[in-house]
């Protein structure tokens, strides 16, 4: 028996340890930041692992030498795991585990061995020191350098944490000073009811974590420039993004669900706002959901050693068909054409638009959509442009302040004149035939010198115009068509699609699917593992623009309609703050995914399918405002608890009388028994002659009757009648009554001192 309470002393003693308990809160907040759905899981882990972690340490108190072989073992075990799960999480994974520890987690796809990975060594860390500064050297200074660990990662990030975790971080941290400073023998003192410390100090925690949580804090926007200048910030950042740069051959979802500072990109100054391009996917893995770089669009077209760089001219295209078919009349019948020959294809006005660099170095020039020139840059080295369009720098990187002047034009060119309807002729089954007979007719014209030498020029560039296509289209038409042979994208595709008869049409009504029926913007969803498009598009229409955008191209790709994915940023916000000469900030808040259609006739154009993220009403609530509305509840709470406190024995008292009128007399004299000593304080192992007198002591009551009662029912087992009963509840309530008496009478008395 005695063995058995031991254990039960020692079981209880060590799991209600307060320095295993901040140890598991301090693991579980900072588990949250990398993994928030599993944090209590790990907080979980971390108490059960940390309490024989613990008893190992208090084994190697006692045994130094034995105990710190076992230590480093433990270490060294640790470690292995840490290093199996980093090699087992850098399989099929984009980046190494030492670039994913740097880099922003809502920047990365989730990592489930790279986690646990990070929750091994945070784990023996913690453990270590906590137990180290609290139970071996307690040291304030210390224990309050590992308090501020889970507020410098999320710091790092500019992201919030979770006001629960502030609130019980804080609160712990009060709570293991005061253990340690209150609760700890001394050769001086030696504490002898730690029971009772508990109850000032569990009042104070509460009133402490309301007060800190309601007294005003001025909402201010910290100027980190300085301790960034310190550690060099800037440097380190541009070291990760040019890492980065080399493992993004593929784009998830997780890029577009940024929750960390709006830092700033990029500057510019234009009359609208405009989507920027930086890069293009056009593979995309079904099994994991993600778009992968194809060799279409890393082959380079050209290299430029200086701007002006074309990179297309809208009207082109249709220009050289109508061109031909001017020239030939049995080209122009054969396709459809001769009404239009001889008109003229209108072009809305070019604008400029200025760009520049704001936060890194870049490999990828920014786009403007409907982009036609790079007029200017300062970057002085070879440009190279690839046949999705793109400008990129390789050796060196673009740097973070260079500048871009882009010509671009509009996206009126389809509500010009007769552009759509000239446009829609082209769009036939048999374009690739008809643009091999354009070319033919207009090579032949630039070399007929029966025409005039302006004639002959126009005929040549509107040639090189519309060969562009034998390497932008024709040749990799298979890729930009490819949807995976899935049937049911295909009978969506051409049910969406069924009363629409050119690509423009069809990719309008592609586009405005997602607009009308019911699809959701949300940059909280989680995905599950394997969760893709068509389950975006069947099941889940909960995403964000990398969902909506792949979801649009895959169907349009079903619709015989080529398309690739695109990623950049979306320029929509004002520049309020900065430099005057710009009228709009591209921060990393504003990335974005978007589809690109390729419009016979015409060529690629970019869509919006994406429901506007205006949808999704930023959280521009401050920490200050959290931890205020989080104060007021503590103290409701608190409150309550101190009014339930206070009325309970008279509420428990009512309800006792209510109950022991349908009680035995057996078994209402040992629920008075029971209350009289709970309520007075006494001791279970006390006998009920001993609680008679004790009660007797301190109010004056005298329950003999019930003492006698008690030991006639439970050890005589004795039956007891209706007439003891009633004498029974007679003392019961004249021993409260004498109770409730003291107890007022004595808080008088400590007043009026």
């Amino acid at each position: 028996m005695h063995e058995a309470n031991t254990l039960k002393k020692f079981l209880f003693g060590t799991l209600l340890d307060p320095v295993l308990v901040y140890t598991a809160l301090i693991m579980t907040s900072i588990m949250y930041h990398y993994h928030s759905s599993l944090s209590l899981v790990y907080g979980l882990v971390t108490y059960v692992g940390g309490w024989m972690v613990f008893r190992l340490f208090d084994y190697i108190n006692k045994h130094k030498l034995i105990g710190s072989m076992a230590y480093i073992a433990l270490c060294s075990l640790i470690m292995v795991i840490v290093k199996w799960c980093a090699d087992k999480g850098e399989k099929d994974y984009p980046i190494p585990f030492s670039l994913w520890f740097f880099t922003p987690q809502d920047a990365v796809e989730y990592n489930k061995w790279y986690t646990i990975a990070i929750f091994a060594a945070f784990f023996i860390f913690m453990t270590s020191v906590i137990y180290y500064f609290t139970r071996v050297r307690y040291r304030i200074f210390m224990s309050f350098l590992i308090f501020i660990i889970p507020f410098a990662i999320y710091g790092k990030e500019y992201e919030k944490m979770p006001t629960v975790y502030i609130i019980l971080l804080a609160v712990g941290y009060v709570i293991l000073m005061a253990v340690f400073r209150q609760f700890s023998n001394t050769k001086d003192t030696e504490v002898v009811c730690r029971q009772e410390i508990w109850k000032p100090l569990a009042v104070y925690a509460a009133v402490f974590a309301a007060a800190a949580a309601l007294v005003p804090k001025p909402a201010i926007e910290a100027d980190r420039d300085y301790i960034e200048t310190l550690i060099n910030a800037d440097e380190l950042t541009d070291r990760l993004v040019s890492m980065l740069n080399v493992f993004r051959d593929t784009s998830t979802a997780q890029q577009f669900r940024v929750k960390t500072k709006q830092t700033p990109v990029y500057y510019a100054k234009a009359d609208e706002e405009l989507r920027l391009k930086t890069a293009t996917f056009t593979d995309y893995v079904f099994s994991s959901g993600e778009w992968k770089v194809n060799e279409v669009d890393t082959r380079l077209v050209r290299s430029e050693d200086s701007p002006p760089i074309e990179l297309s001219s809208p009207g082109d295209y249709l220009k050289a068909y109508l061109e031909a078919a001017k020239l030939d009349k049995d080209f122009a019948e054969k396709y459809g054409l001769s009404e239009f020959t001889g008109e003229e294809v209108e072009l809305p006005p070019e604008k400029n638009v200025f760009i520049q660099g704001a936060y890194h170095t870049a490999q990828f020039a920014p786009i403007p959509q409907f982009a036609t020139v790079l007029s200017d840059t300062t970057y002085k080295k070879v440009l190279k442009t690839t046949r999705t369009g793109l400008i990129y720098a390789n050796d060196p990187l673009f740097a973070s302040d260079d500048t871009f002047t882009f010509s671009y034009s509009s996206d009126k060119f389809m509500y010009m004149g007769r552009n759509k309807e000239m446009i829609d002729a082209l769009c036939r089954d048999d374009y690739e035939e008809m643009t091999s007979e354009a070319e033919n007719i207009l090579l032949n014209a630039a070399y007929d010198n029966t025409l005039k030498e302006k004639e002959r020029s126009q005929a040549t560039e509107l040639y090189s115009a519309l060969s562009e296509q034998d390497d932008i289209l024709f040749a990799v038409e298979d890729e930009l068509l490819d949807y995976g042979g899935r049937t049911q994208l295909k009978k969506l595709s051409e049910q969406i699609t069924k009363d629409r008869d050119s690509d423009y049409d069809k990719a309008k009504a592609l586009e405005m699917y997602f607009y009308k029926n019911g699809y959701k913007y949300d940059l909280n969803y989680v995905k599950e593992e394997g969760e893709n498009a068509i389950d975006f598009i069947f099941e889940t229409k909960t995403g964000v623009c990398y969902e909506y955008a792949s979801a649009m191209i895959l169907l349009a790709r079903a619709a015989g309609i080529p398309a690739r994915f695109c990623v950049g940023y979306n320029m929509t916000e004002p520049n309020e703050n900065g430099d005057r000469k710009f009228n709009y900030v591209v921060t990393t808040k504003d990335a974005h995914a978007f589809p690109e259609l390729y419009i016979k006739g015409y060529g690629w154009m970019s869509f919006e399918p994406t429901i506007a993220d205006v949808a999704e009403e930023e959280d521009d609530t401050s920490a200050t405002d959290l931890l205020t509305r989080a104060g007021l509840i503590i103290l409701a709470l608190s409150l309550l608890i101190l009014a339930a406190v206070m009325l309970y024995p008279r509420i428990s008292h009512k309800v006792f009388l209510i109950l022991s009128k349908k009680k035995t007399p057996t078994e209402t004299v040992r629920a008075a028994m029971k209350r009289i000593c709970r309520m007075y304080g006494i001791e279970g192992g006390c006998t009920s002659k001993e609680a008679a007198e004790l009660a007797a002591a301190y109010s004056g009551t005298d329950i003999s009757n019930i003492a006698r009662s008690f030991d006639k029912a439970v050890y005589g087992e004795q039956d007891l009648s209706e007439e003891e009963k009633n004498i029974i509840m007679e003392e019961y309530i004249q021993a409260y009554n004498m109770y409730m008496l003291r107890k007022k009478n004595r808080r008088k008395t400590e007043n009026s001192r």
